[in-house]
């Protein structure tokens, strides 16, 4: 795992290749449907681009909006392994509609992986898709991703932006292992505001899998309507509300106004004794402040793991999940 958040940078130097490109419609819509880390990219390509009409759509069948949307979108469907049950059924769903298709996957037979039952159906019905490189967890995968997102949306002007973009990702595993021990063994938080929110989410499930700890997210303003007046902890109840500490994903282009929430929130959760961790989101370009935030994310969690001991890179519940579900 140590290794792939160092080598994460060269993920933005892939080229991605389109099968079935003649059969490729380009659009101003997308919908992309995935689970897990396989719907990640879309979510931090929203933080770049938040004009972009697309959808994130992570469950069965289709997403339930107006049949002109459907029809005018490109459905991308994103599964790492090619086994997602809810991508596959929602694929089988729009090729029956005769809906705009394309698929994002990795491996297959090719890779030696075994079955990819999403590779071989794009195959099957002369679908475009584009291949990842394998052996990676899908949450470890967002540059090539997004490299292939970016292709299927036809932006060459991303494209070019993620490939000039210079990463050191060795410079961020100090303070990713300091992060890590300053979290304690406490339930991490993170906030961000609603624009970010993908950012925090990420942090979410890079905890989750690669540290197997709980972990939640939220975002300014929603989060001061209601979850901060669960923190203002009476003697009942603060044992319970000691078990968590919170990280502010800050942004200098955030609205003003949330900048001012994240102030003066964290003054009221400091005077309670809350821990409360800022990190403060930057970058050259907007690509460069999203995969900083990856990194430093990848690198809390890899250090995390260690102290629990706990494989950074398996998910055995979830894999067991899987199983027993069929």
């Amino acid at each position: 795992m140590d290794e792939t958040i160092k080598n994460f940078g060269e993920q933005l130097a892939w080229s991605p290749v389109m099968e079935n490109r003649d059969r490729w419609q380009k659009s101003d819509k997308f919908i992309v449907c995935g689970m897990g880390g396989s719907a990640l990219a879309a979510g931090l390509l929203r933080v770049a681009q938040p004009q972009l009409d697309l959808l994130v759509h992570r469950d069965y069948g289709l997403p339930r909006v107006p049949e002109y949307f459907l029809r005018e979108s490109l459905i991308i469907l994103s599964s790492y392994s090619g086994n997602t049950a809810e991508t596959l059924d929602t694929g089988r769903e729009a090729l029956e509609m005769g809906l705009k298709l394309a698929v994002v996957t990795s491996g297959g037979p090719s890779a030696g992986l075994g079955v990819n039952k999403l590779l071989d159906w794009a195959r099957q019905n002369g679908i475009p898709h584009i291949v990842l490189p394998a052996g990676l967890q899908p949450r470890m995968a967002l540059g090539y991703a997004l490299k292939a997102l970016g292709a299927l949306l036809g932006d060459e002007q991303m494209l070019a932006m993620l490939s000039t973009t210079t990463l050191t990702a060795t410079s961020l595993e100090a303070p990713g292992e300091a992060l890590a021990s300053k979290l304690g063994s406490r339930i991490p938080v993170i906030y961000s505001s609603a624009v970010n929110f993908p950012l925090a989410y990420h942090w979410k499930i890079i905890f989750n899998e690669t540290a197997k700890i709980p972990a939640f997210a939220n975002a300014f303003p929603e989060l001061n309507h209601n979850e901060m007046q669960s923190f203002d902890a009476v003697e009942e109840t603060k044992d319970l509300v000691d078990k968590f500490a919170f990280i502010f994903l800050v942004d200098e282009h955030d609205d003003p106004r949330i900048s001012k929430r994240f102030s003066v929130l964290k003054k009221l959760y400091s005077e309670r004794g809350l821990e409360v961790e800022e990190i403060n989101l930057t970058g050259a370009t907007v690509w460069t402040k999203v995969f900083q935030s990856l990194i430093l994310a990848s690198w809390t969690a890899y250090y995390l793991a260690q102290k629990y001991q706990r494989d950074p890179n398996t998910v055995p519940m979830i894999e067991e999940f899987k199983k027993l579900v069929g």
